[in-house]
């Protein structure tokens, strides 16, 4: 546990930085709702209103998606993460998709709401909220992760040319990607069984007139 806190400690300035990353992608997000076209506006409503009436009335077009799907999706990501942090180049690849993570929740969370007032609000809270409050989390350990060890080898390898030991640091980094994985399954199984009922209680409350 101590070294754990020690590492935390160490690594909070970058917990900081990662997670205002991931709240400006958020806000961005939110404003890309208010530069869509009326047309797209329209399509958009449209898909929606479709998607609600599917998802109350338990059609084929609403079927939630496969927990290997789901699953396979997250790991990717967690994946791709663990792949740009060996390399150096790779660290601001990290920056990017922390940033666009945050900017498609803004996005979703941001229309939803635009669109549909508290209703959206609450819709947005029951598909998008919970299994972030995890996968976020998750996501931001294994980029600063990612962030410490490009560093490493920048800081040991590159610039001092020490030669540092990487086996430990390396070790390290792949057991927390590995642990993160773990609970990226957890947050799948969420996602595949729990969300949809939870958006079938509140799709009801957003069918376009005359659909309920």
């Amino acid at each position: 546990m101590l070294p754990f806190r020690q590492t935390f400690k160490d690594q909070l300035p970058l917990y900081v930085f990662v997670a205002v990353l991931f709240l400006v992608g958020v806000l961005f997000g939110a404003l890309m709702v208010n530069a869509l076209s009326l047309e797209q506006q329209q399509d958009l409503a449209g898909y929606l209103d479709h998607f609600f009436v599917n998802l109350h009335e338990g059609s084929e077009g609403a079927a939630p998606v496969s927990f290997g799907s789901v699953a396979s999706l997250h790991l990717k990501w967690i994946g791709l993460i663990f792949l740009l942090g060996l390399s150096v180049v790779g660290l601001p690849g990290i920056l990017v998709l922390d940033f666009l993570k945050g900017v498609l929740i803004g996005f979703a969370v941001g229309y939803m709401v635009g669109q549909y007032s508290w209703k959206g609000l609450l819709f947005a809270l029951v598909s998008v909220a919970p299994q972030n409050v995890l996968g976020i989390p998750v996501l931001m350990m294994c980029s600063v992760a990612g962030i410490a060890f490009s560093l490493y080898i920048i800081r040991y390898r590159l610039l001092t040319q020490r030669g540092g030991k990487v086996t430990q640091p390396f070790t390290a980094y792949l057991t927390t990607t590995c642990i993160m994985a773990v609970l990226m399954l957890v947050v799948a199984s969420f996602e595949t069984w729990i969300s949809p009922e939870l958006m079938r209680w509140v799709a009801p409350m957003l069918l376009p007139d005359g659909s309920f």
